[in-house]
């Protein structure tokens, strides 16, 4: 296991790396920052301070040596918007995205067994033909169109819940779930329907049933179980895209997060901001991986035999 474990560890080493160089290289074609943080009729003696103060005024080899030398460091230099260390404000505002990213999959993906397993139990019936019908509407609905639809309603029209922030109460945290939680919910319950209808015609279900386990019985301890892996295995792949696709989401209703962060950061040209936030939503990404795998291989045996096979 540990061997496996360091293997893909090693091989998500590269994108890690990739993103980090992406990153740098993209922030810079955004514009001279000092465009939007010197007075129009600047100087062009007051323009050299300000790249020298930042280290603009460097060759683009050499400024990228001094940011993988700060990387190397878990340094990502100041906020050039309030002067405060970048990766402070990423690390303040990341738990944000993850108390919204884990609210949202534990959600999507109790719906998900719910009507997943409730279609499998009579395929080609009413539920399965009605929740394959939702669920498939659910998965290609885009998050930004329904985030404008939920404000349009619940708080343009009908005033019950507010439209950004964090509240003491709890309100401000229903839309942004709500929509998040939509194209997770609907992909997963495909899912969830198409491993229990493989799991319940196995024979080791029919076995099951002839020792007279209840329905119940059949369903949580063999079925459910048996049809797991796929269903971790993508919903993994969800969790990734949600904490990707909360930037949009988490501008849309002002959520004091990372992708609201990144956001503010490309659109006030903060490099040093932006690649904070960058890195570290792509460490989170490297470390979600990495649980992954480990609970696939917890519930695969065959994941954990050529583990310890290949050690």
């Amino acid at each position: 296991m540990l061997t496996f474990l360091r293997r893909r560890a090693l091989t998500s080493l590269l994108p890690l790396l990739a993103v980090v160089l992406g990153v740098f290289v993209l922030a810079r074609l955004t514009g001279n920052p000092a465009a939007l943080y010197l007075p129009e009729n600047a100087t062009a003696e007051a323009r050299e301070q300000f790249s020298a103060a930042n280290g603009f005024d460097k060759p683009i080899w050499a400024q990228l040596i001094d940011y993988f030398a700060g990387v190397a460091r878990l340094d990502f230099g100041t906020s050039l918007r309030t002067g405060e260390d970048a990766a402070t404000m990423a690390l303040r505002a990341f738990p944000a995205t993850l108390q919204l990213a884990v609210v949202t999959m534990v959600l999507a993906i109790a719906v998900a067994i719910v009507v997943g397993c409730w279609a499998a139990l009579r395929p080609n019936g009413l539920a399965d033909r009605v929740s394959g019908m939702l669920s498939m509407t659910a998965a290609s609905v885009p998050d930004f169109w329904l985030a404008i639809l939920g404000i349009w309603v619940f708080a343009i029209i009908l005033g019950v819940l507010p439209t950004s922030g964090v509240d003491a109460g709890g309100a401000s945290w229903v839309l942004p779930i709500a929509v998040l939680m939509v194209r997770p919910a609907g992909v997963l319950t495909q899912v969830v329907r198409g491993a229990m209808i493989s799991a319940l015609g196995s024979p080791y279900v029919k076995v099951a049933r002839a020792k007279g386990a209840s329905e119940g019985r059949v369903v949580a301890r063999h079925a459910l179980k048996n049809a797991a892996p796929p269903a971790l295995t993508v919903a993994g792949d969800l969790a990734v895209g949600l904490i990707n696709g909360a930037v949009v989401v988490e501008s849309i209703f002002g959520w004091p997060g990372i992708g609201k962060l990144m956001i503010d950061a490309i659109l006030q040209r903060d490099f040093a901001v932006l690649q904070a936030a960058v890195a570290l939503t792509a460490i989170s990404i490297f470390v979600l991986n990495i649980a992954i795998d480990i609970g696939y291989a917890l519930l695969d045996a065959r994941v954990r035999n050529k583990a310890g096979a290949a050690a």
